[in-house]
């Protein structure tokens, strides 16, 4: 498989935004290939998880950790090759 152009990493990091659902450690997205702010999915944070919140990516709170560009390659790249 040939190298991903700059363009097409560009491209990938824009639909993973900041300080966000999106980009947090918690967020599990239904989708992880096509995820956006619109996107739903659990958050799995221990304090949250009784509640079975299911939020989008749009949305916030106070217990955001960022996920590391690395660790959402990864599990894009995952999901692609399922």
């Amino acid at each position: 498989m040939a190298a991903e152009s700059e363009l097409q990493k560009n491209l990938k990091r824009l639909t993973w935004q900041g300080e966000n659902c999106l980009s947090c450690v918690y967020f599990h997205p239904n989708d992880v290939l096509n995820a956006d702010i619109l996107e739903r999915g659990p958050c799995t944070h221990p304090k949250l998880k009784p509640f079975d919140l299911i939020v989008s990516g749009r949305d916030w709170c106070n217990l955001y950790k960022e996920m590391p560009q690395n660790t959402i390659e990864a599990l894009q790249e995952h999901a692609s090759n399922e």
